[in-house]
């Protein structure tokens, strides 16, 4: 029971080839998976520069409205 058969070291064999050596499929898939990863982080980063940059609070130039009022202050009747 503590034993492997040959059947298991032939698949242990096969998948550490497939790992460690071979055409280097394993070794470009991850190198494109880290570049997917370093451009995702590098756009995370620009949105959030983008974010400071118009969180800045703006100046508004003119007069501000006058507020309406609901009665006249003369005379005391509701404007309509």
């Amino acid at each position: 029971m503590g034993t492997l058969s040959v059947w298991h070291w032939l698949i242990f064999l096969v998948i550490a080839v497939l790992l460690f050596g071979g055409s280097g499929k394993i070794s470009s898939i991850m190198g494109d998976v880290a570049k997917g990863i370093k451009s995702f982080k590098k756009g995370m980063t620009e949105e959030d520069d983008a974010a400071a940059a118009t969180d800045a609070p703006k100046k508004l130039e003119g007069k501000a409205p006058e507020p309406h009022s609901a009665t006249s202050s003369s005379t005391g009747t509701k404007v309509g």
